[in-house]
């Protein structure tokens, strides 16, 4: 029986296993002790993601590693050389207003729904049922096929550094987190908090004692909210009138209701992925210019909503604070709002950053401290990934593109760069192929997330004919 063959006679257990992870709800949470001893770093949904996967292959013959609960990985065959297949099990938080039940899996009118099933819990479970119905054909690869699961990629990348510390990395591979035909290049990616420390109210008058948005700075955030409190309750009236003014002029979702003696405003907007803010409308970028209609008794919020909109606002390239980068290979530097916190000492947000692959972050850093400075406000770094980029004629890149054209029949679409940070900045000579298909609408990191089921098939016997080529002998970097 040939691997086509056998991909669809496991058909039916592929979308069933996919199910059954998708309803492991695998969002970074704080770590967890057992009673002997163990720690899950990831939190007790992470690790269930990972035990799941790792007995799932097992149980199809598969030899299997679970390093130290930070990562794993599934091996098929032998060699001194590794082809190496590089996801993740983690999943962003669900959102809201969902359609189905983010973490049900449900099946309806040829898809699969839930939190994960594009990003990147389906395109794994492809790349094992790849593997399997290769090694069920009786193929024997001239190389170790490994499929490596990280369980922190929405987040820190902790899980894959420990790991790597631990486990040789590949030899060369790919990441199954992106797009179809394949991803040349990536843009670089930094993480960074702006912090404004705040002196006590000297003021009386408008008080704000609530600001919160965001939940992930890698998200364009659908919600923002605000709560304010005011002796004089003629303010309200004043803010509600406002309010109804902005709504009408912006055509923006704002929310005013009382809570107890204080007002809530709450802002609506539309949630997309960090990588492309276009798609989306910020809700602390709404929340903020309607902030600056009022005005509060501490001078130092007003500075900071003043900063926010002059410099963030809705600049999402980056033109605000003067890092519209851009380059030919990759286009224009993103920026996104991810998250903002409030604590009466500090107000915080923090920023995800995609500049193209021609740049280096030192020039971001170089354009936005001196602005800052002028703010009495500080920067924070939290994280920072280089930009990859391979040429279009490398032997690596025409393998993936001709595995995916022998299967999808699409001769036009060529390879491309993104915004998207993957795993394939966590190793040498990895690319990202799939396993999002040309003119297929991405809902990753937003509600009613949902893959194809015929896509995810199709996906199957692409990842499958990859393989088989990147592990025959004669195949060279």
């Amino acid at each position: 029986m040939s691997f086509l063959e056998i991909i669809e006679k496991n058909k039916d257990l592929q979308i069933k296993t996919l199910q059954e992870l998708v309803s492991i709800k695998s969002v970074r949470d704080k770590a967890v002790y057992t009673r002997d001893g163990q720690m899950y770093p990831f939190g007790e949904g992470v690790q269930k993601a990972l035990e799941y996967l790792l007995g799932k292959a097992e149980e199809m013959g598969f030899s299997t590693e679970n390093v130290d609960n930070y990562g794993g990985h599934i091996d098929f065959g032998y060699g001194e050389e590794t082809v190496g297949i590089i996801g993740h099990l983690d999943v962003v938080p669900e959102g809201e207003n969902w359609g189905f039940d983010p973490y049900s899996g449900a099946c309806s009118n040829g898809y699969i729904y839930g939190r994960g099933t594009t990003d990147d819990k389906g395109p794994v479970v492809a790349a094992l049922f790849a593997m399997k119905a290769l090694k069920d054909a009786g193929y024997e690869p001239s190389r170790k096929i490994r499929l490596i699961l990280g369980l922190d990629e929405e987040t820190a990348w902790e899980g894959i550094e420990y790991y790597f510390s631990k486990v040789k990395k590949p030899t060369f591979g790919f990441t199954p987190d992106a797009d179809f035909p394949a991803i040349n290049g990536e843009k670089g990616m930094t993480n960074f908090s702006i912090v404004r420390k705040l002196d006590k109210t000297q003021n009386k008058g408008l008080e704000l004692s609530k600001l919160s948005g965001g939940t992930a700075v890698n998200m364009v955030p659908e919600k923002a909210r605000a709560v304010v409190r005011a002796d004089d309750r003629e303010k309200y009236t004043l803010i509600r009138s406002q309010a109804e003014n902005f709504r009408s002029e912006t055509g923006h979702k704002i929310h005013i209701k009382g809570v107890g003696k204080s007002l809530e405003i709450c802002a609506d907007g539309k949630s997309a992925h960090g990588a492309s803010p276009e798609e989306g409308v910020n809700a602390i970028s709404v929340l903020m210019s309607f902030l600056a209609n009022l005005n509060f008794a501490n001078d130092d919020i007003n500075s900071f909503i003043e900063f926010y909109n002059r410099y963030i606002g809705f600049h999402i390239n980056g033109e605000g604070l003067g890092i519209d980068f851009c380059d030919e290979p990759s286009g224009k530097l993103t920026l996104n709002a991810g998250v903002v916190e409030y604590d009466k000492e500090a107000i915080r947000f923090k920023l995800n950053v995609r500049y193209p692959v021609t740049f280096n972050v030192d020039q971001i850093y170089d354009k936005i401290i001196p602005v800052i400075d002028r703010y009495g406000m500080g920067l924070v770094k939290e994280s920072h990934k280089k930009p990859i980029y391979m040429e279009k004629d490398s032997p690596m890149l025409q393998t993936l593109m001709e595995s995916y054209q022998k299967y999808s029949g699409d001769m036009e679409s060529q390879p491309m760069v993104i915004g998207g940070g993957t795993y394939a900045k966590s190793a040498d000579n990895i690319i990202g192929f799939g396993a999002l298909f040309p003119g297929d609408e991405d809902l990753m990191h937003q509600k009613d997330e949902r893959l194809s089921l015929e896509r995810f098939m199709l996906t199957t016997k692409i990842y499958a004919e990859a393989i088989y080529r990147l592990s025959q002998p004669d195949f060279k970097l």
